[in-house]
């Protein structure tokens, strides 16, 4: 029967355990190899192999390293025009985002000034997590991260897609990319 791993398991306290092993199993066997000590610590925690095991706590240790997107979105994004590629029917001079992440709620406050200089502002809510939710004007939408560093949304009305839209922070955090049908939106920390 195997034991459980620690709430926060350690590559290197799991190393140790096995190189711990193979003084034991040298004491029997002065030919055992630090592989078998691997392989068998691998077992004791359920695991079919050192490889599967490693790759498991690996990716424990990088879900808790990974940064929190409410961290990584939230904030004031200006565009710079200059390095956007907007869309032929929304040429507008000026956009700011404001954007709030509150759990699995994404609320982005828009202010733009258009190509006839008119002012124009909204605010859009939405629920990050995977499920479709339809709005009273028939139109449905799906939000879903994909990373940390990427939203991903989805428009559709009666079954059909409509729309997307791909918002990724930089690795630095200083930049917001919104990529959607026809257009690159380039977006600086403000």
């Amino acid at each position: 029967m195997s034991q459980p791993l620690p709430a926060r398991p350690d590559l290197e306290h799991l190393r140790k355990q096995a190189k711990a092993l193979l003084q034991d199993l040298r004491a029997r066997d002065p030919e055992a190899k630090l592989s078998e000590a691997l392989h068998l610590v691998a077992h004791r925690y359920g695991f079919a192999s050192w490889p599967r095991l490693k790759a498991h706590v690996t990716s424990i240790v990088d879900i808790e390293r990974a940064p929190d997107p409410g961290q990584l979105f939230a904030g004031r994004w200006i565009a710079d025009v200059a390095r956007s590629i907007r869309h032929p029917a929304n040429q507008f001079q000026r956009a700011v985002l404001d954007i709030t992440v509150t759990g699995n709620r994404v609320r982005i406050a828009h202010g733009y000034i258009d190509a006839a200089g008119r002012r124009e502002h909204g605010v859009a809510e939405i629920k990050v997590d995977g499920r479709e939710r339809v709005a009273d004007n028939g139109y449905a939408l799906t939000a879903a991260w994909r990373t940390p560093h990427v939203l991903e949304t989805i428009a559709t009305k009666g079954g059909e897609r409509v729309g997307s839209g791909l918002y990724e922070v930089s690795p630095d955090g200083l930049t917001l990319t919104i990529t959607g049908p026809e257009q690159v939106i380039v977006l600086v920390r403000g």
